[in-house]
């Protein structure tokens, strides 16, 4: 890491932006940083060994691939699926902006918790059939491609778990995958006006409802989709040597780039963060960087104070909120978010230290549009309420919907931001009068 910290610092002396081709060549960089962070942890054997129990398990919610494999196996599945994300970035000639660095680091985060090589390629496959059938660019619907594969689980689900033979279970689970990418596109862009942009993780939503459908299709025909509770405990102190030098390197990198200044942070938190609110090609990658960095020590360290665990699906959870800096996350509209989630967990059954409840918390920030643009109290009020929802609905999917917070986010903020808007309009009403 020292190396590639060397030749970044050094290109990016006395500038103050970075060409599309550097924002690329970091992510390549960033890939083969997990790659090799997994020997630190996992000997090459351990790795492969590992690997394959990644690639043969179930890995509906929540299936921690640490607690399945190792460590290393765990961010070297996170480096190949980056890499991926980085190759078909290069093969399209893509402009890297902040929803892209949001879909590749959630692909990333979510290859610690149910991506695979294996059960992600059928679903990019079928939304790229779908740009052939549409004659549509691929590049237009890239991002989609990335975060359509929130329904990975269902073709590992129907390969592994459904009681066919591997030949037969190989291809229901590929054919529903393809199937999946191909209807996912229309829809996603169908669903954004059901929630107005207040709900980050719109492809969450989506992807949700196809899960539902699909997870009662099974339950019909008897294949039950049970959620599951696979964690791992007792890595906080390796994975925090792993994660805060990244930051670290993150906020130097971004500082630099901002001709060593924070300026434009204060434009960018006065920013709702309501899609699209594309923070790179807004406020510039230097401070966005910067925003990144913060936003994932913020994550990591609300983790820990509050006792949890750092595993696969919390390390998930802090990559996709380090992906979504980029992309209208905050710590003006998202700490509100986890306050409201805390209280609720307080006053409630349900444990505040467990790592669904953290990760409830983390991913809860999905309705940070709405702290942005009402204020705090409404987005501690979002987060409270986003408990209760986001505990009740992963039933309807299985698990095999692993964006759950973003389809409950989607509910909540259809729900509460029509009334919100009422209730700001009476007060204005008598304001006036």
């Amino acid at each position: 890491m020292f190396i590639i910290e060397t030749q970044v610092f050094s290109r990016l002396k006395n500038n103050k932006s970075i060409s599309n081709n550097f924002k690329l060549k970091f992510i390549f960089y960033f890939a083969f940083l997990l790659m090799l962070s997994s020997l630190a942890f996992n000997s090459p054997t351990e790795i492969l060994n590992g690997m394959k129990k990644i690639i043969l398990s179930p890995c509906h919610l929540i299936t921690d691939y640490i607690a399945i494999s190792n460590i290393g196996a765990t961010l070297f599945n996170g480096g190949i699926m980056t890499l991926i994300s980085a190759f078909v970035l290069k093969k399209n000639k893509a402009t890297i902006t902040g929803p892209i660095i949001a879909a590749v680091f959630t692909v990333c985060g979510f290859s610690f918790f149910g991506k695979n090589i294996y059960n992600s390629l059928p679903i990019m496959f079928g939304v790229y059939l779908y740009c052939l059938v549409e004659k549509v660019k691929f590049n237009k619907v890239l991002i989609i491609s990335m975060f359509a594969t929130a329904l990975c689980p269902m073709v590992s689900f129907l390969t592994f778990s459904a009681g066919l033979s591997l030949k037969y279970g190989i291809i229901a689970g590929c054919s529903v995958g393809i199937l999946i990418g191909f209807v996912i596109s229309p829809l996603a862009s169908s669903f954004l006006s059901f929630h107005q942009g207040y709900n980050l993780y719109n492809t969450g939503f989506t992807a949700g409802m196809i899960g539902m459908f699909l997870t009662g299709f099974l339950r019909m025909f008897d294949k039950n989709v049970e959620i599951r509770n696979i964690i791992s405990l007792g890595n906080n102190l390796k994975i925090s040597f792993f994660l805060f030098p990244f930051f670290l390197f993150l906020f130097i990198l971004g500082f630099i780039i901002n001709n060593r200044s924070f300026s434009g942070y204060k434009k960018l938190m006065n920013n709702t963060g309501r899609l699209i609110a594309d923070f790179d090609l807004i406020y510039g990658s230097g401070i966005t960087l910067i925003n990144m960095a913060i936003m994932g020590t913020i994550s990591t360290i609300y983790v820990l104070l509050i006792g949890g665990n750092l595993n696969g699906p919390i390390l998930g959870a802090i990559f996709t909120i380090i992906g979504f800096s980029a992309f209208g996350n905050h710590p003006k509209n998202s700490i509100p978010i986890l306050i409201g989630v805390y209280l609720a967990q307080f006053f409630n059954k349900y444990n505040p230290k467990s790592t669904i409840s953290m990760i409830t918390a983390l991913f809860g920030t999905t309705l940070a549009p709405i702290a942005g643009e009402f204020g705090v109290i409404w987005g501690i009020i979002a987060g409270f309420f986003h408990v209760s929802m986001v505990m009740n609905i992963g039933y309807l999917h299985g698990g095999t919907n692993l964006y759950n917070n973003g389809f409950s986010g989607g509910f909540i903020a259809a729900t509460i931001v029509p009334i919100i808007k009422s209730i700001n309009n009476i007060i204005e009403r008598f304001k006036d009068e």
